[in-house]
C-alpha cells in the first residue's frame, strides 16, 4: 500500500526551501516591460530526485494564466540546479503608478520509487510560495524609502496603517510599545486596519522586508 501525505507550508526564510529543494529568494521583482524574470532553483539532496511543478496565482490566490513559466514541469536531479524563467503574457494593462502582487508557486514532489508489496511509503510534496511583484519602471521613489512614509493612526482599539507609496510594504517584528502586532503587508496607496492588542501603548516599532528578502533595521514611528 502506498500512503501519500501532502504538506503545503508557507516558507518565509532567507532562501525558500523544502526537502532539499531551494529557491534563490523569498520574493521576486519583475520590472514591467521586461521580457521575463528568473529565479534559481537548486536541489541539495545527495540522493533524492524531485519533480518540480510551477504556477502563478493572483493576489486573491486564484491560479492565473497571465504568466508562462519555463520549464513548467521538470525533474531536478540530486545536487543539481536549474532556472525558472517567468514571462508575463497577460492581456490586461497593469498599473503604471504602483506595484501589482502575484504568488509564484513551486511544488517539489519526491520522485516515485518502486513500491514494496505490503509496505507503507510516505511521500511528502512541499509547496514553496513566494511573492511576485510586478514593478513599473520609473517610479518616483525607491522601494527602500517607502517604509519611512508609512503613517500609523489609532482609532479606539484599531490601528490604521496608511501607505502613500507605490510599493507593497511588509511589516515584521511589529510592536506597539511592548505588545506584538501580527506581521502584515500594506498595499500601495491604500490603508490596512488591524486590531491592537490589549493595553497597547507607546511608539510603533517594526522591521520591513527588502527586495532581497532581508529584514531591515528596526524603525520607529508614533501612533497619531
Amino acid at each position: 500500500m502506498l500512503t501519500s501525505l501532502l504538506l503545503l507550508p508557507f516558507i518565509a526564510s532567507q532562501n525558500a526551501s523544502a526537502g532539499g529543494v531551494a529557491l534563490g529568494g523569498t520574493r521576486l521583482i519583475y520590472p514591467i516591460g521586461n521580457n521575463q524574470a528568473s529565479m534559481p532553483i537548486t536541489n541539495s539532496d545527495e540522493k533524492g530526485t524531485f519533480l518540480i511543478q510551477t504556477w502563478v496565482e493572483d493576489s486573491k490566490e486564484v491560479k492565473t494564466s497571465d504568466f508562462v513559466i519555463t520549464p513548467p514541469l521538470f525533474a531536478i536531479d540530486p545536487e543539481s540546479e536549474n532556472t525558472l524563467r517567468i514571462a508575463y503574457i497577460g492581456s490586461k494593462t497593469l498599473p503604471n503608478d504602483r506595484e501589482t502582487v502575484y504568488w509564484l508557486n513551486v511544488k517539489a514532489i519526491p520522485a516515485a520509487k518502486s513500491p514494496i508489496k505490503d509496505s507503507n511509503t510516505l511521500q511528502i510534496a512541499v509547496l514553496n510560495r513566494i511573492k511576485l511583484f510586478m514593478r513599473p519602471k520609473n517610479l518616483p521613489m525607491k522601494s527602500v524609502d517607502a517604509p519611512a512614509q508609512l503613517r500609523f493612526h489609532r482609532s479606539g482599539s484599531q490601528l490604521i496603517i496608511k501607505n502613500p507609496t507605490p510599493y507593497y510594504v511588509t511589516l515584521v517584528q511589529f510592536k506597539a510599545g511592548s505588545q506584538k502586532i501580527p506581521n502584515t503587508m500594506v498595499s500601495p496607496m491604500e490603508s490596512t486596519t488591524l486590531t491592537l492588542p490589549d493595553n497597547a501603548q507607546g511608539e510603533i516599532t517594526f522591521q520591513t522586508v527588502s527586495d532581497f528578502g532581508a529584514n531591515s533595521a528596526t524603525q520607529k514611528s508614533v501612533m497619531e
